[in-house]
């Protein structure tokens, strides 16, 4: 392949759209090719986090800030075992980790983890283009000899079947039941383990991050995790106090197959509080009648300002989805609690009269940095007055 137009030296990495657009950079972690749907993610900070949170199952991701790399890696700010994104793209090529906690650097991580990076792109045109096509999908290439055959790859991002209809809860799942008891982060120890006695929740596992059952533990939660497949009676079993249902990727209409049913037998019992955030919070609001719909381009990034309509207070967030709720779809009984300031998309909902809400936001990235954090809180109160009540 000749060099193309524009291009300093021989590129070693593309990335190229149904369309047929493609786009060239200098490729680094793993070699050769995958297919996904392309989102871009505006935060400045936590790359490592993104490219570890469950929910990008199924997604490459374009990062529009360019200092991406530069502060390594560590283990600790992993949000499942491995990467679960599927490919990078960035303005710069990452530099040198230069943080007292790094104990790796990217390139060398995403290719131990089989993901593929590629630096050098015009990110801001990439993005106009995401915004413009709606999330497309493409195929990316990371080949140090500069082999790439266009129309194969183009093929290939034409056949990736997309997001819409597709369970991914099954695929990030745990495989079974687990107790959790790390706690947030905190200097200078790091991670601490919860051993006092708290609020027995279930945790359902939709793709979870490591840090919101971390948050849970530290608001007061003895924390049971089950797999995405969980029925009613496999939940109730436990004797939870609290039911929680986590983020994760894919169409909420198709994990809802299995998860909704579930949601409606806990729904029975009308004490049990629940709280639920992301694919959670879409689960919730299909167990309660409404419908969720495709976005063009989702939200993604540590900066979306989403206003709390019963207080007034705006909240600047962690988001990632590709789907919200329909708020027009929302029953008599399920009230607006939330909503973006981006775009007035739902981000959060509650059940009058009961101990039921969830949000689409993502409380437990902190970008605020604790904006969101009380929602937690309010998760333990609501099992402290529902104790108190059946006294």
């Amino acid at each position: 392949m000749a060099n193309p137009p524009n291009f300093p030296g021989k590129p070693t990495g593309c990335i190229v759209l149904a369309d047929g657009t493609a786009f060239y950079g200098h490729g680094f972690g793993a070699t050769g090719t995958a297919e996904a749907e392309l989102c871009f993610n505006t935060a400045m900070t936590g790359y490592q986090e993104i490219m570890t949170d469950p929910s990008y199952a199924g997604q490459v991701v374009t990062f529009t800030f360019p200092h991406i790399g530069n502060t390594g890696t560590n283990p600790e700010d992993d949000e499942a075992t491995a990467p679960v994104a599927r490919g990078m793209v960035v303005k710069w090529q990452p530099s040198e980790p230069s943080n007292y906690r790094s104990t790796g650097d990217l390139p060398d991580w995403l290719a131990k983890n089989g993901r593929i990076g590629i630096g050098g792109v015009d990110t801001r045109r990439l993005t106009r283009a995401i915004r413009r096509q709606g999330a497309p999908h493409v195929a990316i290439a990371h080949d140090p000899e500069g082999n790439f055959d266009l129309a194969e790859m183009v093929a290939r991002a034409r056949a990736f079947p997309g997001l819409e209809g597709l369970d991914l809860a099954r695929e990030v799942t745990c495989a079974q039941s687990y107790r959790w008891d790390e706690m947030r982060w905190a200097w200078p120890d790091g991670y601490a383990r919860r051993t006092t006695p708290g609020r027995r929740v279930v945790a359902i596992d939709y793709g979870a991050k490591r840090n919101i059952l971390r948050c849970l533990a530290s608001a007061g939660c003895d924390v049971t995790v089950l797999p995405a497949t969980a029925t009613a009676d496999e939940v109730l079993a436990h004797d939870p106090e609290g039911v929680f249902l986590s983020n994760g990727p894919g169409d909420p209409a198709a994990t809802g197959i299995y998860a909704v049913p579930m949601i409606q037998g806990i729904l029975k019992r009308r004490d049990l509080p629940i709280f639920g955030i992301c694919l959670g919070h879409q689960m919730l609001a299909l167990a309660l009648g409404g419908k969720t719909v495709k976005m063009n381009h989702g939200h993604h990034g540590a900066n979306h300002p989403v206003k709390d309509v019963e207080t007034g207070k705006v909240e600047i967030t962690s988001m990632n989805h590709g789907f919200a709720v329909d708020t027009a779809s929302l029953p008599e009984g399920v009230i607006e609690t939330h909503v973006s300031l981006f775009d007035g998309s739902n981000c959060g909902i509650r059940v009058a009269e009961r101990p039921i809400f969830s949000v689409q936001q993502h409380p437990e990235a902190s970008p605020g940095p604790q904006d969101s954090y009380y929602l937690f809180q309010r998760f333990v109160t609501l099992m402290e007055q529902a104790a108190t009540q059946r006294v």
